[in-house]
């Protein structure tokens, strides 16, 4: 069941990873400045590894508390720092001050990476990988 509840979240922030990256280098290149296009690409690749860190989750027993799967973390991860930093691109193209306190959410998400990180290097010690 987390398996493929997991194979179906890895689909989606793949998908959605690819249509960001696509629309940042054919839509975005000539809105955002370079500025933002650099933090729009940082989303896109941060999603992207993160997006992969869950397939290698797959490979490994999952816990089954919430907060010691590193699969959560990931996906919190995802949401929270590369959602703030496509919301921070986004808004510079509609506001003429973007929501910089979007900024807050993104070391959340960093954390959140670091943290899936760590419970990922535990489980691989705990199943003997």
């Amino acid at each position: 069941m987390i398996k493929s509840r997991n194979l179906r979240i890895i689909s989606i922030f793949g998908t959605i990873a690819v249509i960001a990256g696509a629309f940042g280098s054919h839509y975005l290149k000539t809105k955002l400045s370079p500025e933002y296009l650099i933090t729009w690409h940082t989303a896109v690749e941060y999603q992207f590894y993160h997006t992969l860190a869950l397939g290698i989750c797959l490979l490994f027993p999952s816990d089954k508390r919430i907060f010691r799967n590193p699969s959560t973390w990931f996906i919190l991860g995802i949401l929270l720092f590369s959602g703030s930093l496509y919301m921070l691109a986004l808004t510079s193209l509609i506001l003429s001050q973007p929501l910089k306190i979007l900024g807050i959410l993104t070391p959340l998400g960093g954390l959140s990476f670091i943290l899936g990180w760590v419970l990922l290097g535990f489980q691989s010690i705990k199943n003997g990988a």
